[in-house]
């Protein structure tokens, strides 16, 4: 009999039809593409993607969910359809992907929101898209719901692009979160942008510019006339108001 979820790692599991169909819309699935999945849980969606055809590498920490995960899904661990990995995600320095062509799907615990965003995002080998249950206040800040960019917003679409799905009530899940989740898509993730400057002066820029956000950017970084003008940022600008591609303009100059 499986046991109560525990608090101590962050557990919900989703119950919702109409959400685990629509994760699996929302990554596009093809019989025989690679997907990692981080928390399988119970197994909800593990089984959906299954049915969809994907061969599925799931990593699951709980140590008593293991076997039952084990028990449930023995014929697509037989058949090679299903590998179950016991362990914990942010431990494994190395998940040997068999493929370049892989996709992300993950209902993490939202205290490992920023660690799974930032170890996939950023990885030598990162996945195609990702598709995440977090917080719904979150994928907000995410996608700048209120116009007003982040740290987490511009880093999020430095490597992909983010899209809000749809909103998971709190009643969707066992137990029940305090707050209401959203659905996210991470869509094209590549570093495509960091071809032609560095990675890490990128985040140095962007943390210094946010570091006094309610300071106006020209003073906070000062910055001249001329490079204003090139990035095409108003004098009174502030952190928030930058898009990505004026960060990524403003990195070239320093």
């Amino acid at each position: 009999m499986l046991r109560r979820a525990k608090k101590t790692l962050g557990q919900h599991f989703l119950h919702s039809g109409r959400a685990l169909e629509t994760i699996i819309e929302t990554a596009r699935l093809a019989a025989g593409e690679s997907v990692l999945e981080i928390g399988p849980g119970r197994g909800a969606l593990t089984e959906k993607l299954l049915a969809a055809g994907a061969r599925v590498r799931a990593v699951e920490k709980d140590d008593d969910l293991i076997g039952w995960l084990q028990s449930k899904f023995s014929a697509a661990i037989k058949n090679k359809q299903l590998e179950l990995i016991h362990a914990d995600i942010l431990k494994i320095k190395n998940l040997k992907l068999k493929t370049k062509n892989w996709k992300l799907i993950a209902n993490p615990p939202y205290y490992l929101t920023g660690q799974i965003l930032r170890r996939f995002l950023t990885a030598d080998q990162p996945p195609q898209l990702a598709v995440l249950m977090l917080q719904k206040e979150v994928v907000k800040r995410i996608i700048a719901a209120d116009h007003k960019e982040s740290i987490l917003s511009i880093s999020v679409k430095a490597y992909g692009e983010p899209r809000y799905i749809m909103t998971v009530p709190a009643k969707d899940f066992t137990p029940a979160p305090k707050v209401d989740s959203a659905i996210v898509l991470i869509d094209q993730i590549n570093k495509n942008k960091f071809r032609d400057q560095s990675e890490e002066k990128f985040f140095v820029r962007l943390k210094r510019g946010f570091a006094g956000k309610r300071k106006m950017l020209k003073n906070n970084l000062e910055l001249t006339a001329k490079i204003l003008d090139a990035c095409q940022i108003a004098p009174a600008a502030r952190a928030e108001n930058l898009n990505l591609n004026q960060w990524l303009c403003l990195a070239k100059y320093f």
